[in-house]
């Protein structure tokens, strides 16, 4: 070997100078099989959720709700998980993570056997509530079970690979659901989807979880409700889940009253370039911060709102749904990770519980607001196309405010000693 050569031995780096060796460890992997199975599991539950995505807002529409009662459906699920929230915190520390999570993939079961059935508003509702109470369990236990089977070293990597199942999911779901609506109808689609989540709820029993550290003593209290460490990222997940959930809940039907077809192919859009752009912007903010990833996503993404509203063809959707992805989708699992690196890793769960009572309440308020303003211009003259244009511009202002208080975060924060890029 010369005066500085790299060898590899065991798979670890060798560095050689002179007489000087120096090991490095080797870097520690994402894909172990405690992740690669949970990854497999949740990307069988998101493809579920996806799959009744585009359904639930045409079924509200079918049994003749208005723009703003479609709205409503669509936002009520956030009531429950909100509801539910004070529970989900004290049962991650007293319960095993792979026990909740099977509990929770039945109670979407039994939602989706409602939505088969349902041949009222009221029903429907009814669907959307339990949905929306495991919804309240579902997201936080399984973004707490991933951190734990990741290195801490490649945390925003492994997050944002995490949630490629879930872009994935984007793609083929909203597609193949109104695929089956127009073969099968509203209920065997229905059973269907219940049918992929009892497949999941038996693989998620097989799942190894650690015990709690304490299943007794762990009182009902306000610090196992909330960590106080990420409520800064709940809140700017607040404005950012409440905007794109204008996209979830009215892109079908907005593009329906474009007259464009295969409008379900925006989400397959979005949902590659997610798995294009998502392991990167992980590796990024692992080694060069967060805010190298965030703040240019929270910028893509309000661009993405103006290229939605001035859209008239299906090769427009596709480019709002590439710009979108690049935007909400990129800085959401950087915005997770910022709430996870905030706390000790028994207490993740809770961190993880936090961050999504912000995207619960940004469900719950937008779409109702989003269906007022299309029913308001709608009633008063305006096109229905031109309604929902005007509703997706508005939704600038709460990607703006999020961005904002991201930034004036910035401003005010003393970084601790010892930091690693993520956490800085």
């Amino acid at each position: 070997m010369g005066e500085h050569d790299t060898a590899v031995v065991n798979g670890a780096n060798i560095e050689r100078e002179g007489d000087d060796v120096t090991e490095r460890p080797p870097r520690e992997p994402i894909w172990t099989m405690p992740f690669l199975s949970l990854f497999v599991i949740n990307f069988m539950i998101t493809f579920a959720q996806f799959f009744t995505l585009a359904l639930v807002p045409k079924l509200a529409q079918s049994l003749g709700a208005s723009s703003l009662m479609v709205g409503v459906v669509a936002g009520v699920f956030a009531v429950t998980a909100l509801a539910v929230r004070p529970a989900v915190g004290w049962a991650t520390l007293v319960v095993r993570h792979s026990y909740l999570l099977a509990g929770t993939v039945v109670l979407i079961l039994i939602a989706f056997v409602l939505y088969a059935l349902a041949d009222s508003i009221p029903v429907l509702i009814a669907a959307r509530l339990l949905h929306g109470a495991a919804m309240g369990f579902l997201a936080p236990v399984t973004l707490a079970m991933a951190s734990d089977a990741l290195p801490s070293s490649r945390m925003a990597q492994g997050i944002g690979t995490f949630s490629l199942g879930q872009a994935v999911s984007t793609a083929v779901g909203p597609s193949v659901g109104l695929w089956m609506l127009a073969n099968f109808g509203y209920p065997i689609s229905f059973f269907i989807g219940a049918g992929v989540m009892l497949i999941s709820a038996l693989l998620a029993l097989r799942l190894r979880s650690a015990a709690p550290q304490r299943t007794t003593g762990v009182k009902f209290r306000w610090s196992t409700f909330v960590a106080r460490e990420a409520l800064l990222p709940a809140a700017i997940m607040f404005f950012l889940a409440g905007a794109f959930s204008g996209v979830n809940s009215f892109i079908v039907l907005y593009g329906e009253a474009r007259g464009v077809e295969q409008i379900g192919l925006f989400f397959a859009a979005y949902a590659i370039f997610i798995l294009v752009s998502r392991p990167i912007a992980g590796a990024i903010g692992d080694t060069r911060g967060l805010a190298v990833v965030i703040i240019p996503g929270m910028v893509l993404f309000a661009i993405s709102f103006i290229v939605i509203a001035h859209v008239d063809s299906l090769v427009g959707f596709l480019i709002a749904g590439a710009v979108s992805a690049l935007g909400y989708g990129i800085c959401q699992p950087a915005i997770q990770t910022l709430a996870l690196t905030a706390v000790p890793a028994q207490k993740r769960g809770l961190a993880s519980n936090t961050n999504y009572i912000g995207v619960d309440l940004g469900y719950l308020i937008m779409p109702i607001v989003g269906g007022w303003i299309v029913a308001t211009q709608t009633d008063a003259g305006m096109p229905a196309e031109d309604a929902y244009a005007t509703m997706y511009l508005a939704c600038i202002v709460p990607v703006t405010l999020g961005m904002t208080l991201y930034i004036l975060s910035l401003r005010h924060r003393r970084p601790r000693p010892a930091q690693t890029p993520a956490e800085a």
